[in-house]
């Protein structure tokens, strides 16, 4: 199989090296190749949403398997206006788009699934929806969302930020958030590519929990005092920050268990931290 990655970020770098050896060929896009010294195998081709190069364009078009990992904008898809015109046309391949749990917006706490209609109401909200309805039609149907909860993993992670020192526990009573390890993001992307036909999955851990909660229990890993608390009301964050506490929804990963198969290497945020810790993150 071969295979190509618009937007060869954290999630989709850690998928090839977890993975690679399942395909005949493997190229991705990056904004700048010169500042990537980590993609070693995989041919790397620059595009930053302007007009590709003829040779990415054609990877792309002869790709049996597409992972999109490229966030849309204001201005739509990058991804779609580049590359669209010959996805339309050509063989069939199997699309896998890497999206967000955010599109659910604000349920009080309460648990929500894939049928739960989604709340559009900031404006990346309905950038992505958009993109996820516009991947669909592009690929016939045969597109696997992945909608991520909050990503972490090596060198990504509450022991990290707790070590710089820039860890803060922000209080919002009432307020939990979904995580996944970027290790079940890999393993779900496999699955994905493995199902037949499309469909939309949550990719999120077993227990939503505070954030505070996380932030605490790492410190406790540690053998360091936690970050003071501070409320959520007049805590100083930028408004992109504080954008994320207006939704708090339990994101249930039921039927990516049921129809995926997954089964969870870190079901929650405690086990992915013990591992972590016994790895040497945050020493």
């Amino acid at each position: 199989m071969r295979l190509f990655i618009l937007g060869l970020g954290y999630s989709a770098g850690h998928f090839v090296r977890q993975y690679g050896g399942s395909f005949s060929h493997i190229a991705g896009t990056v904004r700048d190749p010169g500042k990537r010294d980590d993609l070693a195998g995989i041919e790397v081709h620059a595009f930053s949403g302007n007009s590709p190069a003829r040779k990415t364009v054609e990877l792309v078009r002869d790709a049996d398997v597409l992972l999109v990992s490229i966030p849309p904008g204001s201005a739509g898809d990058p991804a779609l206006a580049a590359f669209g015109d010959v996805l339309a046309v050509g063989h069939r391949r199997k699309v896998i788009y890497l999206a967000t749990i955010g599109v659910y917006g604000d349920h009080g706490g309460a648990w929500v699934d894939e049928s739960t209609p989604p709340i559009a109401t900031f404006d990346r909200t309905r950038q992505r929806l958009a993109a996820e309805q516009a991947w669909t039609e592009t690929a016939h149907g045969d597109v696997v969302i992945l909608r991520l909860a909050g990503i972490y993993g090596p060198g990504r992670n509450a022991l990290v930020t707790l070590r710089a020192g820039t860890a803060r526990r922000i209080i919002k009573p009432g307020q939990v958030f979904n995580r996944i390890h970027v290790d079940d993001i890999a393993s779900a992307i496999m699955a994905a590519l493995r199902h037949q036909g499309g469909g939309i999955f949550n990719v999120c851990d077993d227990e939503p929990a505070p954030p505070q909660d996380v932030i605490a229990y790492a410190a406790e890993l540690m053998g360091v005092a936690p970050p003071p608390e501070e409320p959520f009301a007049t805590a100083e964050m930028s408004a992109m920050a504080r954008s994320f506490y207006a939704s708090s929804a339990r994101v249930s990963n039921a039927k990516l268990k049921r129809e995926l198969g997954i089964t969870l290497a870190y079901p929650t945020y405690r086990h992915a931290l013990d591992a972590l810790w016994r790895a040497g993150e945050g020493r």
